[in-house]
C-alpha cells in the first residue's frame, strides 16, 4: 500500500487489484485528520494486507474516533474489525442496512455503530461532514460525504475507473490520464459497477447529479480512482452520459478457458 497526502489534512491509503482484460482497479481508503480523526473505509479483505499497520504510519489508531464505512463490500471492510480493537473509542458510521449486511459476516457491536442516512451530517470537532447518496453505487448502504472545510467530496465507488498500471492506480492522480482515456475508464466502471444505470429513467438519474455539482467540490476522492483535483464538473459530465454508454458484458466460460490455457502450471501467465 502507498500513502500520500491530498490537501492539507487528508491522506490516501492506496491499494489496487489487477483485473485481467480490464486494468488495475484502485482500492483506496482515507484518513481525515480532523479534531476527531476519521478513517474512511478500511481496505481490501486480503490476507496479506495489514491495514492497521499502514494506518499507523499516518495516525495512531487509538486516536481514531470515526470509521466512515461508505458501504460494506469486502473491498471496503478489510481492516474493520482489527481497527475496532486498535481504536477502542471509534464508532462505525453506517446505515441500518449497512450494519445488517456487515453482521452476516461477523457480529458488529451495536454500541460501536452510528447510524447516518443520506442528507444527515456528522460533527467531527472542527468541521461538519455532510452525508449524501452518490449518483452511482453498487450497494444500497452507500453513503458518501462532503467535507465543508476542505471542499473534498468522498464519493465511494462513484467516479471510479480502471488504470493502465498499478503505479498510476496507487501513486498517481486522475489528472495524469488524457481526458479521453479517463472518460473511457470511468464509463467502463460505471456500466460494470452500476449496471442498473441502463434501465432507470435517464432524466431522473441525471437529476441526481445536480446536488453533486452544486457542492462545488475542489477535490473528489473515490475508492476506485486516484485523487481528482479541480476536474469535478468534467467528471460529472462524463457520468451523465452513462445511461447511453454500451452495457458492460463480461467474459464467458469460453473466454475463461482460453485464459486458463494461456497460464503456466501454478496459475501464472505464460511468458511471451
Amino acid at each position: 500500500m502507498d500513502t500520500h497526502k491530498v490537501g492539507s489534512d487528508t491522506t490516501v491509503l492506496a491499494d489496487s487489484l489487477e483485473v485481467p482484460g480490464i486494468g488495475y482497479i484502485p482500492a483506496n481508503a482515507y484518513v481525515l485528520t480532523a479534531a476527531e480523526p476519521v478513517v474512511v473505509d478500511t481496505g481490501l479483505s486480503l490476507a496479506d494486507r495489514n491495514f492497521v499497520n499502514t494506518l499507523g504510519s499516518v495516525v495512531d489508531p487509538a486516536d481514531v474516533r470515526w470509521i466512515w464505512l461508505t458501504h460494506p463490500d469486502r473491498d471496503h471492510t478489510g481492516g474493520l474489525f482489527d481497527l475496532l480493537v486498535a481504536a477502542p473509542l471509534a464508532k462505525v458510521v453506517t446505515t441500518f442496512i449497512g450494519a445488517g449486511i456487515m453482521s452476516t459476516e461477523r457480529p458488529l457491536p451495536l454500541d460501536r455503530v452510528y447510524f447516518l442516512n443520506p442528507g444527515q451530517s456528522l460533527d467531527v470537532g472542527d468541521r461538519t461532514l455532510h452525508g449524501f447518496r452518490p449518483p452511482l453505487f453498487d450497494n444500497p448502504a452507500t453513503v458518501g460525504f462532503y467535507d465543508d472545510r476542505t471542499r473534498i467530496c468522498f464519493t465511494s465507488d462513484c467516479f471510479g475507473g480502471p488504470m493502465p498500471s498499478a503505479e498510476l492506480a496507487e501513486s498517481g492522480h486522475a489528472n495524469d490520464l488524457a481526458p479521453a482515456q479517463l472518460r473511457d475508464a470511468q464509463l467502463l466502471w460505471a456500466t460494470l459497477d452500476s449496471p442498473w444505470v441502463h434501465v432507470v429513467d435517464a432524466d431522473k438519474y441525471r437529476a441526481t447529479l445536480t446536488p453533486l455539482r452544486e457542492m462545488g467540490a475542489e477535490i473528489v476522492l473515490s475508492t476506485h480512482l486516484p485523487p481528482a483535483v479541480r476536474m469535478t464538473d468534467r467528471m460529472i459530465d462524463t457520468i451523465m452520459t452513462a445511461p447511453d454508454a454500451d452495457p458492460f458484458v463480461g467474459p464467458d466460460q469460453a473466454a475463461l478457458e482460453q485464459m486458463l490455457a494461456s497460464f503456466e502450471p501454478g496459475g501464472q501467465p505464460a511468458a511471451t
